[in-house]
């Protein structure tokens, strides 16, 4: 995969359920072993559904226990169409019925609080004690609570939403923008890279822009960001000019962006500038790692995990391996559909090791649609491969929507989105 990958055959991997060739995935022709492997996985977002259902189908000998305190589990790629209306929560709504009992995934609904490494034992809110072979970690992230001064996780919860761990956190600030005065305006304050989705705030302000084109026509959207340039940036402003003129200010961190701290009480959010009142203030404090790899010393200094980038094994502790957004995955994006891929290439790697065979050097793709109208998305495609420096951006192999896409190019973007969503959580969870 080192020639440029298409739109058309790009897609084409999509609706294939991303899976195959792509990650170095192939089916093993029968079991070795008597159920006598025991694979754990922290987490069931999509890199641990992912990880748990591609291990099953891999080599069905293996017991796979996964443990994720939500029975439904609500996903972050279109949670901001369901801020804005456009989607329902129960859309983006995921279930473990299907890797239950078709895959004979064991889904404990409890927290993981401790990991034993040398020991292979992980410890459960409720006491229970699992022991593994191997370990998969994919707690998503969490969030420097004390970064901001003013915000905290009690602000968050109450009238300052983050809106970037999906379920009611979305529904609070969609009823925050169904509530808002017209004429109020909309703040959306995006942290630094490394984020969730670097282009989720973006893709939030032009839909909560759309909401509010048409229902509270004299209220704007403020960026206050934290960043002095941000994904797809010249993509969305094109946009935003087409649809939205005059309704969304971005402020880079260098021209009055950067937060200084914010007062829940007064709805207030204080940059160089002075004051900046809100309606409706959307605070994303910067990010780490989940809290369990901090408890199991798998994090560095960066707040997220190293791995090795054949196998996401830690390079902390053997026999652990950490995907998703909690990992460093060189220049992959933190993102749903990362996740997934790296879910695929660790249970690749595991049914391998667990046979005692050497690990296949894995190619990795990824892709980001951003909605920014209905009818009109944008996108952002990218193929990685192994370098001495670790995982690494083919350059050209990607894609980039262009910025003098036709109108049925840009139907077709949206179009695609939607059906991404739909394929890869049926892949994951279905």
């Amino acid at each position: 995969m080192n020639g440029k990958l298409s739109r058309r055959d790009f897609n084409k991997l999509l609706v294939s359920g991303v899976a195959g060739a792509a990650f170095g995935i192939a089916g093993f022709s029968k079991p070795l072993f008597a159920a006598s492997s025991r694979v754990v996985i922290i987490g069931g977002g999509f890199g641990g559904a992912a990880a748990a259902k591609y291990l099953r189908k891999l080599d069905p000998s293996i017991s796979v226990t996964l443990v994720e305190p939500k029975a439904i589990f609500h996903t972050c790629p279109i949670s901001n169409w369901v801020i804005a209306g456009l989607k329902t929560l129960p859309d983006i709504a995921q279930s473990y019925s299907v890797l239950k009992s078709r895959y004979q995934v064991t889904v404990i609904a409890d927290t993981a609080v401790a990991i034993d490494a040398p020991a292979g034992r992980v410890t459960l809110k409720s006491g229970k004690v699992l022991h593994y072979d191997r370990l998969i970690v994919s707690p998503g992230i969490d969030f420097k609570w004390d970064a901001i001064p003013g915000y905290s996780q009690a602000v968050a919860e109450k009238n300052m939403p983050h809106a970037f761990q999906a379920g009611s956190q979305t529904m609070l600030l969609h009823k925050q923008l169904i509530a808002l005065k017209d004429g109020s305006n909309v703040l959306i304050c995006p942290p630094a890279n490394p984020l969730r989705c670097p282009a989720a705030p973006y893709e939030r302000a032009s839909l909560m822009a759309m909401y509010l084109k048409k229902y509270k026509p004299k209220s704007k959207i403020i960026i206050l960001d934290d960043k002095e340039k941000f994904s797809k940036q010249e993509l969305f402003m094109q946009g935003w000019e087409r649809f939205y003129p005059g309704m969304i200010e971005w402020r880079a961190a260098t021209a009055g962006g950067k937060v200084e701290k914010v007062d829940g009480a007064a709805m207030t959010v204080t940059t160089e500038f002075g004051d900046e009142p809100g309606g409706v203030i959307n605070v994303i404090p910067p990010q780490k790692a989940g809290s369990i790899a901090f408890e199991a010393a798998l994090t560095d200094a960066t707040g997220w995990c190293p791995v090795h980038p054949t196998t996401f094994e830690s390079t902390i502790h053997p026999g652990i391996h950490v995907i998703g957004d909690a990992c460093i995955a060189g220049d992959m994006p933190k993102s749903g559909f990362a996740a997934s891929s790296q879910g695929k290439v660790a249970a690749v790697a595991i049914a391998s090791l667990l046979r005692g065979k050497v690990p296949v050097s894995p190619s990795l793709v990824s892709t980001c649609y951003s909605l920014i109208a209905p009818g009109y998305a944008i996108s952002v495609a990218g193929v990685y491969n192994l370098s001495s420096s670790g995982i690494v951006d083919i350059k050209g192999a990607g894609g980039l929507t262009p910025m003098d896409a036709s109108d049925d190019h840009l139907r077709q973007e949206a179009a695609f989105a939607w059906g991404w969503y739909k394929n890869i959580t049926k892949d994951n969870w279905g």
